[in-house]
């Protein structure tokens, strides 16, 4: 057994977390977690699997899930058992890793900039609409102020009385 196997047996171990615990909380195969341990690897289902395998036994013993999958696949890619698939995922996953690395990231400036003039137009609409619906409630009252003071001057000539 290599070193990979015998440090993730010991954090588990160290821990006090059975494989029984491993596989109710994931629901990954025993098989599975044995063999990860053991450095079977050729028992292991293949492709991104593994490293979701790798990533479920880390966090339930609580180690850092990135660092074990890095330790996972040195010591599969040394191991000499790797799969004809996986050979083409790890080669794929690397091109994909370089190819992300040259694409430009947004200015974050400019979404500032985005978010600025968004509350702008949020205000010149809010304005808009208080300025509209406050010269609507105006004039509506001084229509019923009118008809108002006409029927109380009205109320008030000595004609009526």
């Amino acid at each position: 057994m290599g070193q990979f196997g015998e440090d993730l047996r010991n954090e588990r171990e160290t821990r006090g977390i059975g494989i029984d615990k491993i596989t109710s909380v994931t629901k990954i195969s025993g098989r599975h977690l044995l063999a990860l341990e053991e450095e079977h690897f050729d028992v292991l289902p293949g492709g991104v699997l593994n490293k979701g395998i790798v990533r479920g036994y880390a966090r339930v013993v609580g180690l850092d899930e990135e660092t074990w999958v890095g330790r996972f696949m040195s010591a599969y890619q040394e191991s000499g058992q790797l799969k004809d698939d996986d050979i083409s995922w790890i080669q794929f996953a690397e091109n994909v890793g370089k190819s992300r690395e040259d694409v430009p990231r947004p200015d974050v400036r400019l979404r500032w900039a985005g978010v600025a003039v968004l509350l702008m137009l949020l205000s010149a609409l809010g304005w808009f609409v208080w300025h509209y619906v406050s010269h609507r409630v105006s004039t509506a009252n001084s229509g019923q102020h009118w008809s108002v003071s006409s029927s109380a001057t009205a109320a008030l000539t000595p004609s009526n009385r």
